[in-house]
């Protein structure tokens, strides 16, 4: 069992039939942030789980809800996960070790098994062969995103930066963290030995996710990149349908994200653009 040096903030919207699998194999104190269920989830996780922190929220506050969870924790750093996501035994301690051995690590991005099967996930083998290369401080590759269902963060970093914000909502929230994260010089590192499962559901509409990770990517463009990437990515999106969409969703949106627009460093700017797809 963990040694309680990390904290597990778990989101969830009306997932009582996954978190009724998940939250025993969770270790360590455990923080259930409920985004609006409309549902009885909160009432059984209160029931059936009466050792859980549960933060109950009137509305739905998208991935912005786990920054709840990691004010409320009360260790130095904390695990993410969905409903339908864990962290393999053992894990957790694994991860509070490179923690402490890495005091400029910020993130802790870890393997992400998809089950059943427990095949890797596509974004996990991305980042194992990060084009940015490993820096010496750092227990792995670096990177510039991260799987928040799948990742570890040093809490008072993450809180530096603000969490998640609300411009994104949800999909994709992480690169705007990653990217301030980077320009006030914390690392960012891929751990391939600490492990996290994930289940999730069929996607229902793949036309609608791929939409709305366009819409988020550009916003987050618009927030934190020159104006040569945010027009490189807006072009892309004219290119197809679901990128059409996404500038459609995207316009309620941009006064908001122009608002909060800081545009990283060059150095932060040169790493980006490696993985640029557009």
């Amino acid at each position: 069992m963990t040694d309680a040096g990390v904290t597990v903030v778990v989101m969830t919207r009306n997932g009582w039939d996954d978190l009724r699998k998940t939250l025993p194999r969770h270790e360590g104190p455990v923080i259930v942030v409920d985004n609006g269920s409309t549902d009885s989830t909160p009432a059984r996780v209160r029931e059936h789980f009466p050792h859980v922190r549960l933060i109950e929220l009137p509305e739905n506050r998208g991935a912005p809800a786990r920054n709840l969870g990691v004010e409320a924790a009360h260790t130095p750093y904390v695990a993410f996960a969905d409903d339908d996501s864990w962290w393999a035994p053992g894990a957790l301690d694994r991860a509070v070790a490179v923690f402490h051995a890495h005091p400029r690590l910020a993130v802790l991005a870890g393997r992400m098994t998809v089950e059943p099967g427990q095949r890797l996930d596509p974004v996990c083998a991305a980042m194992a062969a990060s084009p940015l290369g490993t820096e010496p401080d750092l227990p792995g590759p670096s990177v510039l995103g991260f799987l928040a269902c799948g990742a570890v963060v040093r809490r008072t970093a993450f809180l530096e930066v603000g969490g998640f914000d609300p411009v994104v909502f949800f999909m994709g929230e992480e690169e705007r963290v990653a990217l301030d994260l980077a320009t006030a010089g914390w690392g960012l590192a891929y751990v391939d030995a600490v492990v996290a499962h994930h289940a999730p559901a069929p996607a229902r509409d793949r036309s609608d996710r791929a939409a709305r990770a366009r819409r988020n990517h550009l916003l987050t463009a618009v927030m934190r990149r020159p104006l040569t990437r945010v027009v490189a990515a807006a072009g892309a999106d004219l290119r197809s349908a679901a990128g059409r969409k996404a500038l459609v969703q995207a316009v309620p949106a941009l006064s908001e994200a122009w608002r909060r627009r800081a545009v990283v460093p060059a150095d932060v700017e040169r790493s980006r653009r490696l993985l640029d797809v557009d």
